[in-house]
């Protein structure tokens, strides 16, 4: 499991490993990203036993303000179940409603990429919405590169279909 890693002084929270009694804000953010129609293809949030199921258990972070009130997650979700791409990831991040624009995602990737690291995974794999564009800069400032675009390759909640773009953070240290 990750260690919490500082985050700015001035960010006024903390990034920490996801904890059990942190399942219900896991899922009423992910609810909440799902409402905002470019967050998932999702059209309604999962209970605990199937989150917790598809997502691997090492990595999993949580930004934390002062009272305890979590304010985003990541986690992740393996790419495949083949040996030789056990270092291949998919990432996922979601911020709170109430706590966008506060630099969360940033800090929680921030606090990813070396969690990951230490996991032994090299590659982090993201897909965006071509219409989120708050997605798409966090992704690019974190360091990850656009690989490609897959054109019309899922449907929203309303049934039109959408474009995602495909990133890739590919570590510096492990598996090279």
């Amino acid at each position: 499991m990750a260690e919490a890693v500082a985050s700015p002084p001035t960010a006024g929270f903390r990034i920490e490993p996801m904890g059990a009694d942190d399942a219900d804000a896991v899922i009423r953010i992910y609810a909440e990203g799902i409402a905002t129609g470019v967050a998932t293809f999702d059209d309604a949030a999962p209970d605990w036993r199937r989150w917790n199921a598809t997502h691997r258990k090492e990595c999993r972070l949580v930004a934390r303000d002062p009272d305890g009130t979590v304010l985003g997650w990541t986690a992740l979700s393996s790419w495949s179940g083949r040996e030789v791409y056990a270092g291949v990831v998919w990432e996922s991040v979601y911020v709170a409603a109430a706590a966008r624009g506060r630099g969360v995602g940033r800090a929680l990737l921030h606090a990813l990429i070396p969690a990951t690291e230490s996991a032994g995974i090299w590659t982090l794999i993201a897909g965006v919405q071509a219409n989120n564009p708050a997605s798409l800069r966090l992704h690019e400032a974190a360091g990850f590169r656009r690989v490609g675009v897959q054109e019309r390759v899922g449907r929203d909640p309303t049934g039109r279909w959408r474009d995602v773009v495909l990133f890739e953070r590919r570590s510096s240290s492990v598996g090279r």
